[in-house]
């Protein structure tokens, strides 16, 4: 075999592989009344849905809407080509000691909920989605906060960050909160 069709045969393995996990997953249907129930997963092919690019896409109106400096973007990923399962890109409020990041993931809410390295869930409504704030489990100290909501891609997380020095004033969910609440619309449903 050439190195070609042996990449090929690999990467042919792995979606075979990967769609035998989904199938396990997914079940094979049920029986509802005597009748078999046919099952309503839908199988999601991450590498073919178009992430909205935060990066890109966001207008500087949009960000200046919400009190963020457009000359301030920073990168986190935002791949030139191919695929992407995230796209995040971050932001500083002139005078303000946070960040805000926005997240543009085909990745799902139910995701985030049933990831270990999460906690402090609790329901909001961003918008006119629901949603989620959430803390990762390593910091303890409050200086981050998530907010998740859903989209047809999967969701997107806007968080807010704590970058001053000293003693932190602010609960940081409602921080990110109010600037999730400012991009929704912003954001495709």
């Amino acid at each position: 075999m050439t190195g070609r069709a042996m990449r090929t045969a690999d990467v042919l393995r792995t979606v075979l592989a990967g769609a035998a996990v989904i199938g396990l997953a997914a079940g094979c249907g049920s029986t509802v009344g005597g009748t078999a129930a046919t099952p309503t997963t839908t199988v999601r092919n991450l590498d073919e849905i178009q992430l909205f690019n935060p990066c890109t896409d966001l207008a500087d109106e949009v960000l200046r809407g919400t009190g963020m400096d457009p000359a301030t973007k920073s990168v986190t990923t935002d791949p030139a080509q191919g695929p992407a399962a995230w796209r995040i890109c971050g932001w500083y409020p002139p005078g303000r000691a946070y960040k805000i990041t926005v997240y543009s993931t085909s990745h799902t809410i139910d995701e985030s909920r049933a990831n270990e390295k999460l906690t402090g869930f609790r329901d909001v409504t961003v918008g006119s989605r629901e949603g989620l704030t959430y803390h990762e489990k390593s910091e303890t100290d409050g200086e981050r906060c998530y907010v998740g909501f859903s989209a047809e891609q999967g969701m997107f997380e806007v968080s807010a960050s704590w970058t001053g020095e000293g003693r932190r004033s602010t609960d940081m969910c409602e921080i990110a909160l109010k600037h999730a609440g400012d991009l929704e619309p912003h954001l495709p449903k």
